[in-house]
């Protein structure tokens, strides 16, 4: 059907185009990352101290809500059953 010339060109293409999507969506988590952390919605510092501070002992880096921990308990109930 296709000779192998062709495939190789159509293999070269398909390889481009799927780079450039995978920078794309590379700058788009990067940017994400960035936008967040400058709103003040995460701190991504803290998150990276999980590899040196990794105790049982440790406090947590986010300290969830009453609202946030019964949904979580609502959330594993419903998985036991």
């Amino acid at each position: 059907m296709f000779d192998y010339e062709t495939l190789r060109e159509i293999q070269a293409y398909a390889y481009f185009f799927f780079t450039v999507f995978l920078v794309f969506i590379l700058y788009g988590y990067i940017h994400h990352l960035y936008s967040s952390e400058k709103k003040g919605r995460r701190n991504y510092e803290k998150y990276g101290k999980i590899a040196l501070d990794d105790e049982i002992t440790s406090e947590p880096i986010e300290t969830m809500t009453l609202r946030e921990k019964e949904k979580l308990k609502k959330s594993q109930k419903k998985e036991n059953k």
